[in-house]
């Protein structure tokens, strides 16, 4: 939020200015450590009705990940922590984290630690980024700290932006199928129809289908629409449940080739963030903890919670993946069995998640060599079917003319 204030400095000079702070208690408190006795101070956003509101306004991965390399290269050249977020709030091309910068940076000046500034920011950084940070502070390694969390961050972002975008071009595809089918049903089948029926011959049962159909789009279209608008709202509120996202979950993996590469996808995910936080120094059950909080699945969130609860009560994690051998493959189990018995384990899961990322990688190639071809087949194939249906009589009455 943005606050106008009025003050005196130390010298009797009136100040006036502008000042960004997350509220009006922490606006009193920066200008106060500036040595300025405040005279007023007044809410400047909450006079603009619409002018500096953006409903688009969020933070991205990438922005993190850039984020992170910039922290990184500054605490390389000995910027100070306060210095650094500063300097970041001030050049940041995304107005929301530079907004969530600046009320760092006042945290930082006030005498809170970098990880406890960052946590007051959940939607920005996750529990897993805070804690690698609070790893930093406690072993002096906040560079190093900094620069693993962008590599961390690129791999995750790659990975999940490839294979978000191999899907768009089918999901497209499907739309633009669907979408051409109701218009042919509503807009170009009844005039067609009015052609055929108008000539009183015999009329084809697929013919017939095909016209009934697109009566029934026509003037009972909106059912449908409503249908389909019900669907997505019992979609998004099931996922909104932890009932309902693990339910979601089960359908995800049944599909045949989507489901394997989610799994290969998640499994990645595990590998390299244990293998990053186990490196950093975060014991296991904690690592485990911040784990099933990211993972992005409601199904493999559970199991690393039952695993690290199974941890802390002194079993070994390869014996507790065994009890899910339909979520995690007898190679993972294994690898992590020699991983534990050799003291190697966070090198064993890095390897496990160079292992899976190819493998994300193999499994969507493949899969987009597929889609592409059976998708722009099957759009023919539709189309094609349904103005045979309705071209047919036509043809047959022009003949017999």
């Amino acid at each position: 939020m943005l606050f106008k204030y009025k003050a005196v400095d130390e010298k009797g000079i009136n100040k006036e200015g502008d000042i960004d702070a997350a509220s009006r208690d922490m606006a009193i408190s920066a200008l106060q450590r500036r040595g300025l006795v405040i005279v007023s101070i007044e809410d400047k956003e909450g006079k603009k009705l619409f002018s500096d509101i953006s409903f688009f306004d969020k933070v991205a991965m990438k922005d993190v990940v850039i984020l992170s390399r910039q922290i990184s290269s500054l605490f390389e050249a000995q910027v100070s922590a306060l210095k650094v977020f500063t300097m970041l709030s001030l050049n940041n091309d995304n107005k929301l984290l530079g907004k969530k910068l600046t009320q760092i940076s006042d945290d930082l000046q006030a005498g809170f630690s970098i990880s406890e500034s960052l946590s007051k920011h959940p939607d920005v950084f996750s529990d897993f980024y805070v804690n690698m940070v609070k790893s930093g502070e406690e072993t002096g390694k906040l560079t190093q700290t900094f620069a693993h969390l962008a590599d961390y961050l690129e791999r995750q972002y790659a990975l999940t932006s490839k294979t978000k975008n191999a899907l768009i071009y089918p999901a497209f595809i499907v739309v633009t199928f669907f979408v051409v089918m109701a218009l042919m049903f509503v807009m170009v089948i009844p005039k067609i129809s009015e052609i055929i029926l108008s000539t009183g011959q015999a009329i084809p049962i697929y013919t017939k289908i095909v016209i009934g159909l697109s009566n029934f789009f026509v003037h009972y279209g909106f059912i449908v629409l409503i249908a389909l608008v019900l669907a997505g709202i019992w979609v998004w509120r099931m996922s909104s449940t932890e009932k309902g996202k693990s339910y979601l979950d089960k359908m995800r993996f049944s599909i045949p080739a989507l489901g394997n590469l989610y799994k290969k996808l998640y499994l990645s995910r595990i590998a390299d963030n244990l293998d990053t936080m186990l490196t950093s120094g975060i014991p296991i059950v904690r690592s485990l903890d911040v784990t099933a909080e990211i993972v992005g699945s409601a199904i493999y969130k559970e199991m690393i919670k039952k695993a690290a609860d199974d941890v802390k009560a002194g079993s070994a994690l390869s014996a507790s993946l065994e009890k899910y051998p339909d979520f995690i493959p007898g190679i993972m189990i294994q690898m992590v069995k020699v991983g534990e018995e050799t003291g190697s384990l966070g090198q064993i899961l890095k390897t496990l998640s160079e292992f899976y990322k190819r493998e994300v990688d193999g499994a969507v190639d493949t899969l987009v060599g597929l889609i592409e071809p059976v998708m722009i087949v099957f759009l023919g194939l539709g189309v094609g079917v349904l103005l045979v249906s309705v071209l047919m009589p036509i043809y047959n009455m022009v003949g017999t003319m």
